[in-house]
């Protein structure tokens, strides 16, 4: 081969390696300056944020990344919307693909992109709290989840009486009234799926409904907890007995379906016939008329060992109780005795002399 020939191949040779260096150069300062501006990324995506003062922010359901980053950039969470996403971008390519969750979240003073993205992830947003009282009917307790404004959708369910177990129930803004019900519904079957088969032996109740229909009643009767398994066993033992409950709050229950009376009740709404009314009619009601609490199930599970078959009201907020009806009729004359001495002071008390203005 002659000279000028090897001298064209030498540099094309020394060409083509040239081109190759300088594109691992190029190559390797674009690494480089990538893995700086991950760092560099990384670590303002750790350090504290922009945010100065705690604020609350809704993110709705179906929101995508960006319009959840656009959000917290213009409510000053995050620097730069670009900075959460490259983030949240830099999280998934490394494995970590949960999805940001709708929910409403308060955001701390300082928090960083990182701690943001943490918990979107997992859904610690703000709780609220919706008591449901012992006692309450499923009349009231549809009106308080109804009226709750965290709470979406509407109602369509219809629980059975006695078939919510009242209790603080904590959620996330936008739970749905239906699912907060069926949580209701699954807390009082797991509880009687629990404390059913460790009842008492010999109750005179075929199943669990009639353990709760009867713990509704003792739960409208009394509010004292220490008082509940006597009432339960005076309940039991008249049942045993073939006896009448003679329960005023079924009397209520039939004349309101749950709702509250509104006045006293009068002889006449005890002879007044319905289902509920267990003075004209023996043995349990056909329903619960409450919702009633663990302590009353548990009550009637593990009713009190007595004999006592009465109780009435001791003006204390508590009840005296007897097993016989000549010492339930004394207790009676007590406590109508006691009523005419509370009436007369009261009398007495509002027709007294008012002292003038300004003595």
């Amino acid at each position: 081969m002659a000279n000028s020939d090897k001298n064209r191949v030498g540099k094309r040779q020394r060409g083509i390696f040239g081109v190759l260096l300088r594109w691992l150069l190029m190559l390797g300062v674009l690494a480089v300056a990538g893995l700086v501006a991950i760092g560099v990324m990384l670590w303002s995506a750790n350090a504290p944020g922009p945010l100065r003062e705690r604020v609350v922010i809704l993110v709705e359901r179906g929101a995508t990344s960006d319009e959840i980053a656009t959000v917290l950039e213009e409510e000053k969470v995050v620097s730069s919307r670009y900075l959460m996403l490259g983030m949240l971008l830099w999280q998934r390519l490394r494995g970590d693909r949960r999805p940001l969750k709708a929910g409403e979240y308060a955001f701390e003073p300082g928090v960083s992109v990182a701690e943001v993205l943490e918990q979107l992830r997992q859904g610690k947003g703000v709780t609220y709290r919706l008591t449901i009282p012992e006692g309450f009917s499923v009349a009231q307790v549809l009106e308080r989840v109804r009226k709750h404004p965290a709470l979406s959708g509407e109602l369509t369910l219809k629980p059975e009486e006695g078939s919510l177990l009242p209790d603080t129930y904590v959620f996330n803004h936008g739970e749905t009234r239906d699912g907060l019900l069926r949580r209701m519904m699954a807390a009082m079957q797991r509880l009687l799926e629990r404390e059913w088969p460790k009842r008492q032996p010999g109750l005179p109740l075929k199943s669990p409904r009639e353990a709760v229909i009867l713990a509704s009643i003792v739960e409208k009767e009394t509010a004292v907890p220490e008082e509940r398994p006597r009432v339960a066993a005076v309940y039991i033992n008249r049942l045993r007995k073939g006896m009448p409950l003679q329960a005023d709050p079924t009397v209520i229950y039939g004349i309101t379906k749950g709702l509250p009376l509104g006045r006293p009740l009068t002889r006449a709404d005890l002879k007044k016939d319905t289902p509920w009314n267990t003075y004209t009619r023996k043995g349990l009601p056909p329903t619960p008329i409450a919702n009633p609490g663990r302590d009353s199930i548990l009550a009637v599970l593990h009713p009190a060992q007595t004999d006592e078959l009465y109780f009435v009201a001791d003006g204390s907020g508590g009840h005296v109780f007897a097993s016989s009806l000549k010492e339930h009729r004394r207790n009676v004359a007590n406590w109508r005795k006691w009523k005419k001495e509370q009436a007369k002071r009261a009398t007495e008390s509002a027709s007294a002399p008012q002292p003038a203005a300004g003595q």
